[in-house]
């Protein structure tokens, strides 16, 4: 089967994992996942967010369901992020794409990093309040 790609992301981060027919997504394989960039994915607080929310509800999630006080184009930006950078696996369902968290690939990178960084958010979270990003 052949996978659409998109004209800016490199081919070293080509997908591995199967998609469904119709438009796919590109991910980087487990492999190619860079500790550096899941730390950048991980330091804004709407990704942030974004990532903590997958983690609550431990499924897939429409896009629709976040409400980040962004613009839409600013929300797609976000998700594109963490998807390139291999924290989140996305595909299509129907017109909805579907968003999870790709813990399980992290955890195998990098044990205890995940754990980590919500632990860390929560308790920010808990000393400064507001906000959950």
């Amino acid at each position: 089967m052949q996978t659409q790609t998109t004209p800016t992301a490199p081919r070293s981060r080509a997908s591995s994992q199967p998609q469904a027919p119709g438009r796919s997504l590109e991910h980087p394989r487990r492999e190619a996942i860079r500790l550096e960039d899941v730390l950048h994915a991980l330091s804004d607080p709407m990704r942030m967010r974004v990532v903590r929310t997958l983690e609550e509800e431990n499924c897939e999630l429409s896009c629709s369901v976040f409400d980040l006080p962004v613009s839409k184009s600013t929300t797609t930006h976000h998700f594109r992020v963490l998807r390139e950078c291999g924290v989140i696996h996305q595909i299509y369902r129907g017109t909805a794409k579907m968003s999870a968290l790709r813990r399980d690939d992290l955890d195998a990178l990098f044990p205890g990093l995940l754990d980590s960084v919500l632990a860390a958010a929560a308790l920010q979270e808990g000393r400064l309040g507001g906000d959950r990003g």
